[in-house]
């Protein structure tokens, strides 16, 4: 396929699986595309007792999992009150006011229902509230409920899930803006790899991994990575550029478009410090097949690779992540050209991964 065809292929993949929903915990329908989308390229499935989706395609060489976790953040419903108004905790890393007057869907017993979280218009603040954030603890979500007894006939209950109501949408120059991008983006390499993987021989066992729960503590991934133990494991997630107003570049060396982000350490290295046979496996790669890539080091979150690289006796991992803006908010931004050669450089990788890691 064309390059163009490639990225059409992309931006169709990304536009079906941050319109879905799936919030951690609750990634039923993330996985349920992910099947069919895996099904024709790998020899067999399954899904473990957390949840995570599991795929193999089958090889002589040595293993290699490739983690992209299927959950984004959201919310969960925590108090009803009489009004029929909804009290919310969240699930996951909200910056607060990125939450304020965004309409949602929650995921009720009856089916969705649309609903918004609320605030006081500005014509009645007084200048005080005017200066203060409004914090999640006091925001709140109409769905239109009489009262108490009118939204438990709707279906919702303490314990009901939402998800942000935004859909895909292309922007110029080859970006995209979605929610969920954390991390659809890297469930749609992990397709992609798959599909061109399956059009000729490899030597490695590749395990294509959907985890669940990542953005509450990377829990799938320590489950799945005991069970599988593979020679050598890649994260595949987004990370934060710093090529827009509001960050430096000295916080954020990355820049969309620039292609994949290789990741030295994150998290100050409390997180993930990549194995450096990862590194020289990666890096070699990209240089002699003039894959674009960048290096990345970062002192803020970290990725399914923590999990993974701490399993049993340990195990080589490293993560390639794709430059989004605006991470963890309704309106993420990401290039697909830098999706693209995520893809071209994990292919190549993996079809010299023997020369790296043995099979033990």
């Amino acid at each position: 396929m064309e390059k163009g065809g490639n990225l059409r292929e992309i931006k169709s993949l990304l536009e079906k699986f941050t319109n879905a929903h799936g919030i951690s915990g609750f990634e039923d329908d993330i996985r349920e595309l992910l099947e069919k989308e895996l099904e024709p390229y790998v020899d067999t499935m399954r899904r473990d007792c957390m949840g995570n989706l599991i795929a193999l395609k089958k090889g002589e060489g040595p293993s290699i999992m490739l983690a992209a976790h299927m959950d984004e953040i959201g919310l969960m419903v925590r108090y009803i009150d009489d009004n029929g108004f909804l009290r919310f905790v969240g699930i996951g890393g909200w910056f607060d006011q990125t939450l304020l007057n965004q309409r949602v869907v929650l995921h009720g017993k009856k089916g969705s229902i649309p609903g918004v979280i609320g605030s006081k218009p500005p014509h009645v603040m007084k200048d005080e509230d005017r200066k203060k954030p409004v914090k999640l603890d006091d925001m709140f979500i109409d769905i239109g409920a009489k009262d108490r007894e009118d939204a438990e006939n709707l279906g919702i209950e303490i314990g009901t899930v939402a998800s942000i109501d935004r859909n895909f949408v292309p922007l110029a120059n080859g970006k995209v803006t979605s929610k969920a991008f954390d991390n659809r983006a890297g469930i749609v390499i992990l397709i992609e790899v798959m599909k061109r993987l399956s059009k000729h021989k490899i030597e490695a066992n590749v395990y294509a991994v959907g985890t669940v729960q990542e953005e509450v503590g990377l829990k799938g991934a320590r489950t799945c990575a005991f069970g599988i133990c593979p020679n050598v494991a890649l994260a595949l997630d987004t990370t934060i550029p710093g090529d827009h107003p509001g960050i430096n570049k000295t916080d954020s060396s990355l820049e969309l478009g620039k292609g994949p982000v290789v990741t030295v350490a994150d998290a100050s290295g409390r997180g993930l410090i990549a194995h450096p046979q990862v590194l020289k496996w990666l890096k070699e790669t990209a240089a002699e097949n003039d894959i674009p890539y960048q290096l990345g080091v970062g002192s803020g979150g970290t990725t399914d690779a923590t999990s993974i690289h701490l399993t049993k006796e340990g195990i080589p991992t490293g993560t390639v992540s794709i430059a989004t803006r605006y991470i963890h908010s309704p309106v993420e931004v990401l290039d697909t050209a830098d999706i693209e050669a995520c893809v071209s450089l994990i292919v190549k990788a993996i079809e010299r991964v023997d020369k790296y890691f043995e099979n033990c």
